[in-house]
């Protein structure tokens, strides 16, 4: 897959294309519906196909201080997409200059004048240009004008619930990891680097490994998760018992990601991990002893060893 910073990155002789466009937070079901659509048609029609998304989140620079929570970082993102069997993935930088873009000069710039759309294909719910005011109705008849054609892909639904990143947020921050899963279609994913920690968990007989996350990662609710650590360079994921919060018993005030890796004896100081959440077990508690916390530790371990298998 290629990746071009820009959509003034389409090389010169550049054919037609069929694109999707959208930020795609999450990659769920329903974004994999609509990308699967437009790679499907593209081979189809014989060309190739292109996934336009925007870094920041347009809503950063739309209402600056109100970035949503992150379900999936760049590099994760980029991955998750190619994937699909994706061309090209245009990751268009999106400034201040750029939301003022008008919708028709969106279409005429982006998907004629760059990247020679022949189809695009975007959700029912889809907005466009300054302000949103392009919705899919202005950017058929645009196409009609243009030369190219438009398909919609129906939102995904299962028991009643549309899929979105908004409902994926609210599952996660209310820790249903399992909810979450079900429209992500795989575990939610938490990344960061590991840091050093109080080293209280060595001392307990669990030693975990603290994550530093980034600032607007969608970290799950307050309680103790059954996860799968996956490590750079190794195929095989790790269980691990996460702990998310601020270690009431010890009257910690700072958040925290702390995972204990099941039958692990390395160090994993320095390494960036990534932490697939697979159940929630039970809420933070605060014990008045440290022999209840550490049975209940070894019950979490227990449970973690079912829950991932």
């Amino acid at each position: 897959m290629q990746r071009w910073r820009g959509y003034d990155a389409a090389p010169g002789g550049w054919g037609r294309s069929v694109v999707t466009i959208g930020v795609f937070d999450g990659l769920h079901k329903g974004h994999q519906e609509t990308i699967g659509h437009a790679v499907a048609r593209a081979r189809e029609l014989g060309v190739k196909s292109v996934v336009v998304t925007f870094d920041p989140h347009p809503a950063e620079v739309v209402r600056p201080g109100s970035h949503p929570a992150v379900l999936t970082e760049p590099a994760r993102k980029a991955e998750l997409i190619e994937a699909l069997g994706v061309d090209v993935l245009c990751v268009v930088p999106f400034t201040p200059e750029f939301c003022r873009l008008p919708a028709e000069a969106f279409v005429h710039d982006i998907l004629v004048e760059h990247l020679h759309a022949a189809l695009v294909v975007v959700g029912a719910n889809f907005r466009f240009g300054h302000k949103a005011a392009g919705d899919v109705a202005l950017l058929e008849r645009l196409g009609r004008t243009f030369g190219f054609g438009v398909e919609g892909a129906p939102l995904v639904a299962e028991a009643g619930t549309v899929f979105s990143s908004t409902y994926i947020r609210s599952c996660v921050d209310a820790g249903d990891v399992g909810a979450a899963a079900a429209a992500l279609g795989r575990p939610h994913r938490v990344e960061g680097v590991v840091v050093r920690g109080d080293q209280r968990g060595r001392e307990l007989g669990y030693p975990t490994a603290n994550l530093l996350c980034h600032r607007y990662a969608a970290v799950p609710a307050d309680g103790v998760y059954a996860a799968r650590l996956v490590r750079r360079g190794h195929r095989e994921p790790l269980a691990a018992a996460v702990s998310v919060g601020t270690n009431p018993t010890f009257s910690g005030r700072e958040r925290r990601v702390e995972a204990y890796a099941l039958d692990f004896t390395g160090d994993l100081y320095g390494e960036r991990l990534a932490l697939d959440f697979v159940a929630h077990l039970r809420e933070q508690r605060r014990y008045d002893a440290v022999e209840p916390l550490i049975a209940q530790m070894a019950e979490d371990v227990e449970r973690t060893r079912r829950a991932v298998g």
